[in-house]
């Protein structure tokens, strides 16, 4: 996978095209090095990333520029971050390679991943990996809000260090997107296998999601344990969801029952929010706050029952 361009005081190493490394096109590997000192002083090194002409260095600040990048620069990014991370961690070798660095897309490696934690002795981790990777390469508007989701995490989330760190280990972001196949399955009227799906996630991840829900792009579920949402709820594009959150029912009505959270919401710890109730963009609901009514764009609702603050 290296290959050393000189013998003095830097190595550059270069990004292949082959099953074990970077799978993109030629033009992009040649923007990317990895500056060190000669192999001696490996020990004692720590790696910068540079590149030649889309940033200075390697960080949150970093844009991939649309014409000298690969436009699936977040992928680009994991798998730098888990070179990284093996050079810092080599104990983690074996699995960034089984995980990340084995595959030659964001796709097959999140299909990979979530089939590894879904899977049990009666239902095989290839063929849950078969049917999650058709359903991602075949919807682009998962594979957008994956990435989208994956964005959301890194910048609002201020434990979440680096992409590959979130996207391997953050239980609210694997089951949101477990959610997003299962939905997928659902409209298909697949119906058994979305429910399974659910069950699974619901087991592993403690999140239960009924797959007739609607989640947009952009959305993160911050530490995920406990949170409910219910079969006709509606989630917009970038809303940040806390643990132990309920979107649900209020039990007395059938049909179109569970609420409508526009974009850009947050929803703090342990806030629930009942019945088929329209929650406006960028409002604010408090956290243990019990919402049973409307609340209008940029509201903040607090309470039990829950009531609108900060109005003049």
């Amino acid at each position: 996978m290296a290959a050393c361009i000189d013998n003095s005081t830097k190595h550059y190493l270069y990004l292949t095209a082959d099953s074990s490394s970077c799978q993109i096109t030629n033009s992009v590997c040649r923007l990317i090095r990895l500056c060190r000192p000669s192999a001696s002083d490996l020990g004692s090194c720590n790696p910068i990333y540079q590149y030649a002409s889309c940033a200075n260095r390697f960080d949150n600040s970093f844009k991939v520029g649309p014409q000298e990048c690969s436009e699936d620069h977040i992928w680009l990014k994991i798998r730098q971050e888990a070179e990284l991370d093996i050079m810092q961690e080599p104990i983690l070798s074996k699995w960034y390679h089984s995980t990340v660095l084995s595959h030659s897309s964001l796709e097959s490696t999140l299909a990979n991943h979530l089939a590894n934690k879904l899977c049990n002795a009666d239902l095989s981790k290839d063929g849950l990996y078969s049917v999650f990777l058709k359903a991602l390469d075949e919807d682009s508007e998962i594979q957008q809000a994956v990435r989208d989701d994956l964005k959301a995490m890194r910048e609002r989330d201020p434990a979440c260090v680096s992409y590959v760190l979130g996207f391997l280990n953050f239980k609210g972001f694997l089951a949101c997107q477990a959610h997003r196949l299962a939905h997928n399955f659902w409209v298909q009227k697949r119906t058994v296998l979305a429910l399974l799906i659910q069950s699974r996630v619901s087991e592993v991840f403690a999140m239960d999601i009924h797959p007739g829900a609607k989640i947009g792009r952009g959305v993160m579920f911050d530490h995920g344990t406990g949170v409910v949402i219910g079969e006709t709820a509606v989630i917009g594009n970038n809303v940040t969801i806390l643990h132990d959150v309920t979107l649900g029912g209020t039990g007395k009505v059938q049909g179109d029952r569970h609420p409508k959270i526009g974009d850009g919401v947050l929803i703090g710890a342990g806030a629930k929010v009942l019945g088929n109730v329209k929650v406006g963009e960028n409002a604010k609901i408090g956290a243990g706050s019990i919402v049973l009514k409307e609340i209008p764009p940029q509201g903040t609702a607090v309470g039990n029952p829950a009531r609108l603050v900060g109005l003049r």
